[in-house]
């Protein structure tokens, strides 16, 4: 059931399972090997943002599209082996949409390792997680704290959580 009690029809996929087709268009599927907590979470920042499109505009799109490329259905296709650059940017979309949507909350890079690499591989991603939030920190569109406390990402040891620096958008938006 959907909302308000109306029947929703199961989205059909391609043969590959690659795309969706929704009224005959084919539309990139999230990356399956997302674990399905994490996947609902992202969903939930995906919806959120699309609200707000109307009220916040831009910084709202800038969100909506952060989600899209950290679920996999923009940015370079989940199912290739991802470029330097296209696995970076993919990283750097999973930070910016978790701690948004965590804030005021923290997100652990374990977590954006997770939904990037997939349940089985994800600890191979967490120094490449590590080395992006620090340059996602640097240019103040993220904080890295430990213990509760922000600190300096350049001396930055032992475990660390990302939060949302205060003009995380407009930060972002300058990248």
């Amino acid at each position: 059931m959907g909302y308000g009690g109306r029947r929703v029809a199961a989205t059909e996929h391609t043969a590959d399972g690659r795309f969706i087709v929704v009224n005959g268009r084919r539309w990139r599927a999230t990356d399956p090997s997302i674990p399905e907590s994490l996947r609902q979470e992202l969903v939930n920042a995906l919806m959120a943002a699309r609200r707000a499109v109307r009220a916040s505009g831009d910084n709202a799109r800038l969100r909506v599209h952060d989600a899209k490329v950290a679920l996999g259905e923009r940015g370079e296709p989940w199912w290739d082996q991802p470029s330097i650059d296209g696995l970076n940017s993919r990283i750097d979309a999973t930070i910016c949409t978790l701690v948004r949507h965590r804030a005021p909350g923290t997100a652990c890079p374990s977590d954006i390792a997770r939904i990037v690499g997939g349940a089985g591989n994800w600890r191979d991603l967490m120094e490449s997680v590590r080395v992006r939030a620090k340059a996602l920190a640097g240019q103040g569109v993220i904080d890295i704290q430990q213990r509760g406390h922000t600190i300096d990402p350049t001396t930055a040891r032992g475990p660390i959580r990302l939060s949302a620096a205060q003009n995380i958008d407009l930060a972002r938006a300058q990248i």
